[in-house]
């Protein structure tokens, strides 16, 4: 099993969180990025750079994939392919993008996209708080320690 990071946007406020988690456990990570993405020292992470081109890390994540690992990523439509494939995904806030619920967080992302290009949405998310770097510190522990039972 691989945990991959969608490392195009990652929060820098989460790399200590992840890097402690999967060097406690040394587990498997890949993060991928088309730009250099400096995690911290680590053996147990390998950074891939792909080229500049729209969505290339994600064409690159979906690839590499298999079912049942994990996904980090907060661009939905990546979250909806690798979900398609059989793999798990979550975002910087913890919060899991599933079969049951990816569709419907798909369809509200569309809409606001479609806000924001006439206009009339012009903020972004807001700020990651305590409760999300604890909420995604909490799903990362509990993929590494036993992926097999992740759900």
């Amino acid at each position: 099993m691989t945990l991959y990071i969608d490392g195009d946007a990652f929060p820098n406020r989460l790399k200590p969180v992840l890097l402690r988690a999967v060097d406690r456990l040394a587990f498997p990570t890949i993060v991928i990025a088309n730009k250099r993405i400096t995690m911290g020292p680590s053996k147990h992470i390998t950074s891939i750079l792909v080229g500049s081109g729209a969505d290339e890390a994600d064409h690159r994540i979906v690839d590499m994939v298999q079912k049942g690992e994990l996904v980090i990523t907060a661009d939905i439509p990546l979250a909806d392919r690798v979900i398609t494939k059989g793999a798990h995904a979550v975002n910087h806030r913890g919060e899991r993008f599933t079969a049951e619920n990816i569709k419907d967080i798909l369809a509200m992302r569309n809409l606001m996209q479609g806000f924001r290009d006439c206009g009339e949405v012009t903020k972004g998310p807001a700020p990651l708080t305590q409760k999300d770097v604890s909420r995604f510190a909490n799903i990362v522990n509990q993929y590494c320690n036993n992926p097999a039972s992740f759900r």
